[in-house]
C-alpha cells in the first residue's frame, strides 16, 4: 500500500489536539494522557503516518547508530562478540556500522572520522594495540572500550578477566606434572599483558622459576602463514623436546595458536597429552574440532556483549545505571577437554 504524505499538523488536526501534543506522542516524551496516546496513534495507523526518521535525526543530533570498531573480524572472538553486540543493539532499536581497521591506526583514524560525520549516537571500541585516545573524535558521545584502556576513566572499560584467564591455565598445567611454558604470538595488547602477570605470578605462587625460556614469542614473520607458524612451532617444540622431560605443558595464548601446536605435534609424532598438555584461550569453535579436543579458557562474550551494551544505550539515553563503576571485568572460566 502506498504510503500517503500526511504532515504531522493533518495528524493533530484529525486527532483534535495540539501539535505539540502529537509530537509528545510520537516521540514518547512529555505528559499526555492514554486516551490521548490511543487517539492519535488511532489517526496515525489509519492514516500511514511515518516520521521521517533521517530529519528527525538531524533535528534531534541523533541517529539511532552505534560504530563499532573491531581490529579482526577473522578472529572468531571478535567475530562471535560483534555478532552478539549488534544482535543486542538490534533489539535496543540501534543500527550499527561495524568497521573492520585490520589493526591498522590509520584506518582507524579513518573510520572514527567517518563514523562522525555519520552523527553515530556512540562507538564500542573492541581491543587494540594501545589505549584508545579519545581526542581523536572532535565531539562527545558515550563509549565503550572492550579490551582496550582509554586513555582516561571517563570512559567504560570491559573486559574478561584475562588474569584469572591465565591463572587457570597455569595451575591447571602444575597440576599436570608439567613446568607450564606461555606461548604467545609478536603482538603486544593489554589483554595478553595481563595473562602474561597471571601466568608468571602463578609460577613464583607455586615456587617455579620463571626465566627468559619461560615466555616464547613468535616472530612477525614465522607467524605470517600458518605454515610458517607450524614451522617455527615444530623447531619450538623439537627444541624443548630434547631439553625438557616429558611431558611437557604449554598455554597458548588463543586457541589458533594452541590449534597450531596440536597440527605441528601430530606431525612430529608427539602424543598428545601424555607427552604434551596443552591448553588455550577464547574457547573458539576451533577448540571442539582439534583433535584431541582443546582445553582451554572460556571468555564470557554473552555477558561482555549484554554489559555494553546496557551500559551504552543507557548513556546515550542519558541514565545511570546501578553499576557506577567505569571498569567492569567479566569472569571466565577453565573448559576442560582432552589436551591435558
Amino acid at each position: 500500500m502506498t504510503q500517503k504524505r500526511v504532515s504531522i499538523r493533518e495528524i493533530a488536526e484529525l486527532s483534535g489536539v495540539s501539535v505539540a501534543t502529537v509530537s509528545r506522542v510520537i516521540n514518547n516524551n512529555g505528559r499526555f494522557s492514554e486516551t490521548t496516546r490511543q487517539k492519535v496513534m488511532a489517526v496515525i495507523r489509519e492514516q500511514g503516518y511515518e516520521t521521517n526518521a533521517m530529519a528527525k535525526g538531524l533535528r534531534m543530533h541523533k541517529s539511532n547508530t552505534i560504530g563499532i570498531v573491531v581490529p579482526d573480524l577473522n578472529n572468531s572472538f571478535f567475530a562471535d562478540l560483534v555478532e552478539k553486540i549488534e544482535q543486542q543493539l538490534f533489539e535496543t532499536g540501534y543500527s550499527t556500522i561495524i568497521c573492520d581497521t585490520a589493526r591498522d591506526p590509520r584506518k582507524e583514524a579513518g573510520y572514527l572520522k567517518m563514523l562522525e560525520a555519520k552523527l553515530v549516537d556512540g562507538l564500542i571500541v573492541i581491543s587494540g594495540l594501545k589505549e584508545f585516545d579519545s581526542q581523536q573524535l572532535s565531539r562527545h558521545v558515550p563509549i565503550v572500550c572492550i579490551d582496550r584502556k582509554p586513555n582516561t576513566d571517563k570512559i567504560k572499560y570491559i573486559g574478561s578477566d584475562h588474569y584469572k584467564g591465565a591463572q587457570l591455565a597455569t595451575e591447571k598445567l602444575i597440576s599436570a606434572k608439567t613446568n607450564p611454558i606461555l606461548l604467545a604470538g609478536s603482538r603486544d595488547s593489554p589483554s595478553l599483558i595481563d595473562r602474561i602477570k597471571g601466568y608468571q605470578d602463578t609460577l613464583a605462587k607455586n615456587g617455579l622459576q620463571a626465566d627468559n625460556t619461560s615466555v616464547i614469542r613468535l616472530t612477525e614473520e614465522e607467524e605470517q602463514t600458518p605454515d610458517t607458524r607450524r614451522s617455527a612451532l615444530r623447531e619450538i617444540l623439537r627444541e624443548l623436546m630434547t631439553k625438557t622431560q616429558p611431558p611437557i605443558g604449554i598455554f597458548a595464548v588463543s586457541d589458533t595458536l594452541a590449534a597450531d601446536v596440536l597440527i605441528a605435534a601430530h606431525s612430529m609424532f608427539i602424543s598428545v597429552p601424555s607427552d604434551l598438555k596443552v591448553i588455550g584461550f577464547d574457547d573458539a569453535p576451533i577448540a571442539r574440532y582439534c583433535y584431541p579436543e582443546l582445553t582451554t579458557v572460556r571468555q564470557n562474550t554473552d555477558e561482555i556483549a549484554v554489559h555494553a551494551t546496557s551500559y551504552l544505550v543507557s548513556a546515550i539515553q542519558g541514565k545511570k545505571e546501578e553499576d557506577s563503576s567505569n571498569n567492569k571485568l567479566v569472569d571466565v572460566s577453565l573448559v576442560n577437554r582432552s589436551t591435558v
